[in-house]
């Protein structure tokens, strides 16, 4: 059975501007999509994993 995501958002950093990815909940994933093709489909990433992306992005380790 496929995942289901709902709440589907965008970060508020886009301004509108439709150039960025949209993030919605499933049960055990998170849905990342592009807001520019939005039934081009999406990549599932476990919900730990993406707990630990943000926690890289908000620690800076990805800063060059």
């Amino acid at each position: 059975m496929s995942q289901q995501f709902t709440n589907w958002r965008t970060s508020t950093h886009s301004q509108g501007q439709g150039t960025c990815v949209e993030v919605g909940l499933g049960v055990d994933a998170v849905g990342v999509r592009d807001t520019k093709d939005r039934d081009g489909g999406h990549l599932a990433v476990p919900v730990r994993t993406w707990h630990r992306f943000l926690d890289c992005i908000k620690s800076g380790s990805f800063d060059r």
